[in-house]
């Protein structure tokens, strides 16, 4: 062999080396210490597509995209002048079933039961008068001053009057007792729907203001005032800034550490700084189902998921980020 090739091989022979000496080296230094685990996961994703409950008219939307908003903030509206108009229907209803009601309870007025009393007076001296007329052309008759088509006929006058006056005192009993207690529960009934449309149309007219049901980011706007809206239509997306999440997998030989509870730290590639979290949550159910035939190490292929929450978070732990996980045991 060649001096130059003696050379070439040493020199590759030193390089092969080297590499193996530096890729070890750098196992060794990233190798986590004993008794610590790690894992790797990212910063869960969480957002909200804020939506109306109506249909209606965007009349106004009150914030932009990277704005900050707090729970209960309000962040957009519909046109409500519809919404007033059904509620003010409502109202009237809700007045005239309660009205109704009030008058099946009271009864019939007094001067109801004065007319009914009257016409009963009335009855009375009719059937009285029919009653003599009857019995003083059958005496007529007797004494041949009268002829029995007369006498047929007053005695038909006088049963007429007999049946009005006792219609006349069926009105004044029922004028006396007033109306029927089906009545009165039907009125109760009516009053209680309508206030039940009165209630709905109100509630109606609070989904016209859209409120921020979270501390949040406005990620995108999807709306623009003057467009018509329906329900689950959404106007923005927001991201939700508390409280943030760690998704993280561990493998099957390592659940038994993954207590909920357990205090862990969290740090990413870019941010120098070191979060501090505990495990809240640990999936009963494997992430990967291996072959059918399960071997000692296919059975180390199964992950689970966990779910760590992060203690005072801040702007720089962003949604989506990759992170590691650290647990100390």
């Amino acid at each position: 062999m060649s001096l130059s090739k003696r050379r070439v091989a040493i020199v590759l022979l030193l390089a092969v080396v080297l590499a193996t000496g530096l890729t070890y080296g750098w196992h060794v230094l990233h190798r986590p210490p004993s008794g610590v685990t790690v894992l790797y996961g990212d910063v869960d994703i969480r957002e909200i597509d804020l939506a109306f409950r109506q249909s209606g008219r965007l009349q106004s939307m009150l914030v932009d995209e990277g704005a900050r908003v707090k729970s209960g903030e309000l962040v957009a509206t519909l046109d409500d002048v519809p919404f007033r108009e059904a509620l003010a229907a409502a109202h009237a209803d809700v007045g005239i079933a309660r009205a109704n009601l009030t008058k099946l309870l009271h009864g019939n007025r007094p001067q109801e039961i004065a007319e009914a009393r009257d016409a009963v007076a009335q009855a009375k001296a009719d059937d009285v008068n029919a009653r003599s007329d009857a019995v003083r052309q059958q005496s007529l008759l007797a004494s041949g001053s009268s002829s029995q088509r007369i006498v047929d006929a007053a005695n038909a006058a006088s049963r007429a009057a007999d049946a009005k006056l006792a219609s006349a005192q069926q009105a004044l009993n029922l004028a006396l007792a007033g109306f029927r207690q089906e009545d009165v529960d039907a009125g109760r009934a009516q009053l209680a729907a309508a206030k039940a449309a009165e209630a709905s149309a109100q509630t109606a007219l609070s989904d016209t203001r859209l409120l921020a049901p979270a501390d949040a980011i406005v990620l995108s706007r999807v709306r623009e005032p003057g467009s018509m809206v329906t329900p689950q239509a959404p106007v923005y997306t927001l991201t939700v800034l508390s409280p943030v999440y760690v998704r993280a997998y561990v493998k099957e030989t390592d659940l038994g550490k993954m207590v909920p509870g357990t205090a862990v730290e969290v740090s990413s590639d870019s941010i120098h700084h070191v979060y501090h979290g505990t495990i809240g949550f640990v999936s009963p159910r494997a992430e990967f189902t291996p072959k059918s035939v399960e071997t000692t190490d296919l059975r180390t292929d199964l992950v689970y998921r966990i779910r760590v929450t992060i203690q005072q978070p801040d702007a720089e732990l962003r949604q989506g980020m990759p992170v590691t996980v650290r647990l100390v045991h």
